[in-house]
């Protein structure tokens, strides 16, 4: 498998494009790369004008980008060492459920902080945390192109004044909650040693580790075809359609009565496998139409428009064989949420 090291990459846009034109080219790989530049990233089934504070952002020269992996709104910079690895549709490991694919996957990212010098453990679905418990890699994984994709960081350092600022939240009291909980339980390199040590030193012990799993790893350079698809993503991946497009009509934070028997509801619930959000517009405790966003993983993608869209003419009182055979028919797999806690999340139970 090819090496791609493309160290700090002048446009920041790069740090998430090569990973979505690689299997659009039919190719694997292994990319290390940094962004020049700082920017927020949201997850694929997140609403960005739920997530984040547009206005901040746009005050600050921030730019926004959804990527094609779910999970949650992250500040990114170029004090993290982001890995993204690209695995086809024929290679073995892309066959493994999504919960063992983590732990098979993150076991050398786990090593590599602990020949560090900062003991780490996998923690269940997608995390590496420290001995204490605080996590110290960010990681997700998508299906792109019929591929498998895992991406994650080596947290080096962190700006956790930036990242609260980023996020959208309803008040300052509720983000000094945000940013006191965030420092005690999301760390860095630096936190934990003292000091930064070289970066090339960090990627070459990450680099080995991952050749215990992934075999020989060939340094490269990024192939022309994938610039090409990159530079054909970019116009596409930075719109606003794209940002804003998981945004669907009756998006409220809040219940709220239409008329009687017609009301939109959003309902929150906080899962093993993330944030769920979900808002209905309902007549006579029937789905009239819904959508359904948070910072969890849901496989494949692009399914879980279908499933909203699946609801609609659905009662409440049969939303759970509605989703159970939805997830039958079309393979879905969602690691930390079943079908039983999405059902109910809908039912607002």
């Amino acid at each position: 498998m090819k090496l791609y090291n493309l160290g700090h990459h002048r446009r920041w846009e790069w740090s998430q494009l090569v990973y979505h034109a690689l299997p659009r080219r039919n190719m694997e790989g292994v990319i290390l790369i940094s962004p020049s530049s700082p920017y927020a990233c949201i997850g694929y089934h997140q609403d960005a004008r739920q997530e984040i504070d547009l206005d901040y952002c746009r005050q600050h020269n921030i730019p926004v980008f959804r990527r094609e992996v779910g999970g949650g709104a992250v500040f990114l910079d170029g004090r993290q060492l982001f890995f993204q690895i690209v695995l086809g549709p024929d290679h073995p490991l892309s066959h493994l459920d999504k919960g063992t694919l983590y732990q098979r996957m993150l076991e050398p990212v786990v090593q590599t902080y602990n020949d560090m010098g900062i003991p780490s453990r996998y923690k269940p679905i997608n995390d590496v945390v420290t001995a204490a418990g605080r996590k110290i890699s960010g990681t997700g994984a998508a299906q792109i192109a019929g591929s498998t994709i895992i991406v994650g960081n080596l947290i080096f350092d962190f700006d956790y004044e930036t990242m609260v600022h980023v996020l959208r939240v309803p008040d300052e009291k509720y983000r000094d909650k945000v940013f006191k909980s965030m420092q005690e339980n999301l760390t860095t390199v630096r936190r934990e040693l003292g000091h930064v040590p070289p970066e090339a030193e960090a990627a070459a012990i990450m680099v080995r580790r991952f050749e215990e799993v992934l075999g020989r790893l060939e340094p490269a350079a990024l192939p022309a075809a994938v610039e090409r698809k990159a530079e054909e993503l970019l116009p596409e991946m930075t719109t606003d359609e794209w940002l804003f497009g998981r945004r669907r009509p009756g998006d409220a934070a809040r219940t709220v009565k239409i008329a009687t028997g017609v009301h939109i509801v959003q309902r929150l619930r906080k899962t093993t496998g993330g944030l769920v959000r979900a808002t209905l517009e309902l007549k006579d405790d029937v789905i009239e139409s819904a959508s359904i966003s948070g910072d969890f993983f849901f496989y494949p993608e692009r399914k879980l428009a279908a499933l909203a869209d699946n609801l609609s003419g659905v009662s409440v009182a049969q939303v759970e064989p509605a989703v159970m055979a939805f997830y039958q028919r079309e393979g879905i797999d969602s690691p930390g949420l079943t079908p039983a806690e999405l059902a109910a999340i809908l039912r607002g139970e």
